[in-house]
């Protein structure tokens, strides 16, 4: 039989199939919800998509007791309205085979599944890991920006502005843009003569931005959310999950920079003149690297950072709040209602066809007398009747499970039975074909008539 871990690993990667896009189109209507409310809240949403969707595949919860919660939560939300009495039953019907539940495979497919699932999801460790040691390597060879003048000066400032202890300003050889690297000693990568090209603007803008992800340990956090998302890191909507989350990572970013440089308008601006800059060079070196430009949606950044503020009020956020649970509780127990569970398919197993005592006493082939218990003779306490038993008879012809079905006396059933266990038959053929067979034997025991 399959071990569980193998179960349980095919039974998330089916279930991933589907419940990432369920989970995806659920936060893509709840990031609209509360698009008004800023940045923050749309980046919120996409985080807790992505880990959402590393998660609830994983989730054995069973449909019944989510009914049960949901159906709760119905009744308190029916405000006057009286609770009918009895039970709800609700049917879900899957196309599986007759009499099974769940999806059945063979183990040569689970087991292919499960090495191609595992190969996978290493080829995506891997990635990342090979991701990191290139950003760190990137770190360790670059060189300090110089310590006095104007450039360090602005750097100091922005990073006590941020409130960010012990970030360095680096020089690379193998950065195309600005990035922001590292956990506990975080720093930014600048390409050489970067600052130099720059006006004192976009410098203000590249280091304000930075400090903004410094100041939320956005690199840690990259990496936290890629090593939970490696389960479902092959499917492309998680891919797109991630997407809008570094969009929205950025939307944050840019308007804590932009309370830095003193104004939206002026550090829209400069994030387009540092475009312009940028247009005709390479995108970032790795991944992992956190930088001005990771993501592709500059027209929308700046169109976010032209509108006017918008404050929601108080009623408006509970309502952005409320319907974001709603639509997070709604996806999440309709995917556990209908999660797929992956089963082993066993061997079926053939039922002993059932023929009558007289058809089969005709295959007997060594059938020995029962031997009368002794001390009932000696003691002249013997007794006449039948002794019926239940048995089947193997493709064999051999005698198994042998019981007894209608009793005579304890000492006469002992001794039937330890007659009949040694009988031996001719197959019983079905069809050309041996059959195992289910049948009874009678031991007739009339002792006044025994020569």
């Amino acid at each position: 039989m399959m071990m569980r871990v193998e179960s349980w690993l095919l039974g998330y990667l089916v279930n991933s199939l589907w419940m990432v896009p369920l989970v995806f189109v659920a936060a893509w209507a709840a990031a609209r919800a509360v698009r008004r409310a800023g940045p923050q809240a749309e980046h919120k949403v996409w985080v807790t998509a992505l880990l959402v969707e590393a998660l609830l595949p994983g989730v054995q919860l069973r449909w019944g007791a989510v009914l049960q919660v949901v159906g709760a939560l119905l009744r308190m939300w029916r405000w006057g309205a009286k609770a009918s009495g009895g039970e709800v039953s609700v049917s879900f019907i899957t196309m599986v085979a007759p009499g099974h539940e769940g999806l059945w495979l063979s183990h040569g497919r689970m087991m292919l599944l499960v090495t191609m699932y595992v190969f996978c999801v290493c080829y995506f460790a891997a990635k990342l890991a090979w991701g990191l040691w290139k950003a760190y390597a990137m770190r360790r060879e670059a060189w300090p920006v110089a310590e006095t003048g104007p450039v360090a000066e602005r750097w100091a400032m922005h990073c006590s502005r941020a409130e960010v202890e012990g970030a360095v300003l680096l020089a690379s050889e193998k950065v195309q843009g600005p990035a922001t690297v590292g956990m506990r000693r975080v720093a930014l990568l600048a390409p050489l003569r970067f600052f130099d090209e720059v006006e004192e603007g976009e410098m203000d803008a590249v280091m304000a931005h930075e400090c903004a992800h410094m100041r939320r340990r956005d690199f840690a956090k990259n990496v936290l959310y890629n090593v939970a998302a490696l389960p479902v890191a092959f499917h492309p909507l998680l891919w797109l999950t991630r997407v809008r989350m570094v969009e929205s990572r950025e939307m944050v970013c840019d308007a804590m920079a932009a309370e830095a440089v003193a104004g939206q308008e002026r550090y829209a601006r400069s994030l387009l003149r540092l475009a312009s800059l940028m247009v005709a060079k390479e995108t970032a070196g790795t991944f992992h690297a956190i930088g001005i430009f990771d993501a592709n949606c500059l027209e929308r950044r700046v169109m976010k950072l032209m509108r006017r503020k918008e404050n929601a009020g108080r009623v408006l956020r509970l309502a952005m709040l409320g319907a974001c649970v709603t639509i997070g509780a709604v996806a999440c127990a309709s995917a556990l209602a209908l999660r797929v569970d992956v089963t082993e398919k066993a061997e079926a197993k053939e039922r002993p066809v059932k023929v009558g005592a007289g058809v089969i006493a005709g295959l007997g082939i060594d059938m020995k007398k029962p031997v009368y218990p002794a001390e009932a003779i000696a003691k002249k306490d013997t007794v006449n009747g039948p002794v019926v038993l239940e048995a089947i008879i193997s493709k064999e012809g051999l005698v198994k499970n042998l019981r007894v079905k209608q009793s005579l006396r304890a000492d006469y059933d002992r001794s039937a039975l330890d007659a009949v266990k040694d009988w031996r038959y001719r197959p019983y053929l079905l069809n050309g074909e041996p059959t195992e067979v289910e049948t009874t034997i009678t031991v007739t025991f009339n002792y006044g008539s025994r020569k």
